[in-house]
């Protein structure tokens, strides 16, 4: 496959996977270093990719159209996480999101009854409930998403969202910039910016009344670190297991389908929140180059 320049810098994430952070890190750069952020919803819309100069491709789905996998001066960055703390996420976010974000949650749906997904979600009794119900729906799309994902190829850089929120030294990141060609003087620029948005620099300042920032609560916490073995019941284990034990191998978080499942004891019943709060196989680099 014939090498060229990095030119078309495409970042791609998933739902709750780092996807916040990853928007306000690429489009400060792009203004920074005067760089084009230009992201693309639908994949067939990529002919919108300008002809000439460098262009910060994003789609928060990691979806790009095949035949930018096969442009020479296009690069990927795909961030992907744990999928167990993607559904704690996303069940509590769907749970809280307002009207004006997440369209779908905000739809009458006449499988459930005329309620949306979010007053459904709202009206199970139970957290196992909540994570059985949002298990079938959005987190099956984003798992999907995920999987669909080209690991392996030689223009791509997948890391996982866990190395970057352990990346205090920005090293990872480092490696990335310098994966789409940037210079070192860009290489520190975009590092400064990175620092700025990550929970462990800037972005875990407290507001000048002292309050936590609420971006950080609504968009990461729980199960910002392998929160899944806090929240998971017995019972959500085994079925998460029959359900995507498999992807859990594929994506390189388990090396075995089942044997996480089966080290989870049985919970002792706990009061309800308010709301919801190794090389692997296909040759993603838990915090390096496929």
């Amino acid at each position: 496959m014939t090498s060229a320049p990095p030119r078309i810098l495409c970042v791609g994430t998933h739902h709750k996977t780092g996807t916040v952070w990853m928007r306000r890190v690429w489009r400060e750069i792009g203004e920074a270093l005067s760089i084009p952020f230009v992201p693309v919803h639908n994949p067939q819309n990529w002919t919108r990719i300008p002809t000439k100069g460098r262009v910060i491709v994003a789609n928060w789905g990691a979806r790009f159209a095949p035949d930018l996998f096969d442009t020479p001066e296009a690069r990927f960055l795909h961030v992907i996480r744990d999928p167990r703390d993607v559904l704690i996420s996303g069940a509590r976010y769907h749970e809280d999101a307002p009207g004006r974000s997440e369209r779908f949650l905000h739809k009458a749906r006449a499988d459930l009854g005329g309620l949306t997904y979010q007053q459904h979600l709202r009206s199970l009794p139970s957290r196992d409930d909540k994570l059985r119900f949002e298990m079938g729906e959005m987190h099956q799309r984003t798992l999907t998403e995920m999987l669909d994902w080209p690991y392996g190829h030689p223009r791509a850089f997948d890391v996982t969202f866990e190395t970057l929120m352990a990346d205090t030294g920005c090293e990872t990141f480092a490696a990335a910039l310098e994966f789409f060609g940037f210079d070192a003087p860009e290489v520190e620029v975009a590092q400064k910016i990175f620092f700025k948005h990550a929970l462990f620099g800037g972005f875990s300042d407290k507001n000048s009344d002292g309050t936590t920032d609420r971006r950080l609560n609504a968009h990461v916490a729980p199960g910002a670190k392998r929160g899944w073995r806090q929240v998971f019941s017995a019972e959500i284990a085994e079925d998460y297991c029959a359900r995507f034990g498999a992807a859990l191998v594929r994506l390189g978080y388990e090396t075995d389908a089942r044997a996480w499942c089966d080290a989870i004891a049985p919970k002792t019943a706990i009061p309800e929140p308010a709301h919801m709060v190794q090389p692997p196989p296909l040759g993603l680099a838990m915090g390096g180059m496929a």
